[in-house]
């Protein structure tokens, strides 16, 4: 059954018609009474859009986590919960969503200090786990996720109102340029590209794995690239990078034999809660767009 948001829709998409731009009405950086972040930093996120911690996590801590994300992966007794996405040849594991609450240990790491306290500068607010997932491209066969706005999708499909949350993406192995790494547009999150076409049924089934509703225009994106260039997170494991909702990104297929694994943390404001989808269907499952608004307390650090 469908459902009709009733609230003004500042951001409009997928309504049949031609992609184009709408101008963002929403601050990049609210204002804050959290001191985690230094004016330069505050000043490079307004104008790009994201920032790259290096090493911000110790090769001790990196090793608890692959080892966790192993020993979730092959635990055949979960491979069919449908927080598991497979790759489309069925073989491996592509995705691994609500990574918080199927495990304690990265439970542990949404709280931990070094991340939250960005996400609570930038944001202005308490904030809540939105959506985390484990991002796993296997050496030859990972497959890549094509440029998009993540608020686009939250915004059309889950009922996010507003720009107030924040992606944080912490490299579980090195992130080279050829095993497929974040890549950003900088600038694009000062726009709202508003896609063509209109949402299926159940469409996170099929964007899951590839999506093809919701992404933008070559025309548009060539704009963007010109203006404000690639970026690619390439660095060690144990190195973040935070991007604001509103980015364009998206990432290359991993046709190297080096597997690229990465774990995403989606903060979004308490002050910014999900209303009905604005797509006027029902909203996505819990463990893709959460309904509980409970704000997350911090922990000095999640080994501890």
């Amino acid at each position: 059954m469908s459902q009709i948001n009733s609230n003004y829709d500042f951001y409009p998409t997928r309504i049949n018609s031609k992609s184009k731009i709408i101008s963002r009405t929403d601050p990049v950086v609210y204002s804050s009474s959290f001191s985690s972040l230094t004016e330069k930093q505050v000043d490079f996120f307004k104008k790009n859009g994201y920032l790259i911690f290096e090493n911000l996590f110790s090769s001790k801590e990196v090793s608890a986590l692959l080892d966790e994300l192993k020993s979730l992966s092959k635990d055949s007794s979960k491979i069919s919960f449908p927080q598991f996405i497979l790759e489309e040849t069925k073989k491996d594991v592509r995705s691994i969503f609500e990574i918080h609450k199927l495990s304690k240990l990265f439970g542990r790491l949404c709280r931990d200090k070094r991340i939250m306290d960005v996400a609570q500068h930038i944001l202005g607010s308490k904030v809540y786990i939105h959506q985390s997932r484990v991002n796993l491209k296997p050496g030859f066969d990972g497959k890549e996720f094509y440029w998009h706005s993540d608020f686009e999708t939250w915004h059309s499909e889950d009922g996010m109102p507003n720009m107030r949350a924040i992606s944080c993406s912490i490299s579980l192995t090195k992130n080279y340029e050829f095993n497929g790494p974040l890549m950003v547009i900088p600038g694009s999150h000062e726009e709202f590209v508003s896609c063509s076409g209109t949402t299926p049924d159940k469409h996170y089934k099929q964007s899951l794995k590839r999506q093809e509703v919701g992404t933008p225009d070559k025309e548009i994106l060539e704009k963007m690239v010109e203006k404000g260039g690639i970026v690619s997170a390439k660095g060690d494991a144990g190195s973040a990078i935070f991007f604001d909702c509103n980015i364009i990104h998206g990432s290359n297929g991993n046709i190297s034999p080096y597997p690229r694994s990465n774990v995403f943390f989606v903060f979004n404001s308490v002050k910014n809660q999900l209303t009905a989808p604005f797509c006027g269907l029902e909203p996505r499952p819990n463990y893709i767009g959460s309904r509980e608004f409970l704000p997350l307390e911090n922990v000095e650090n999640f080994l501890r």
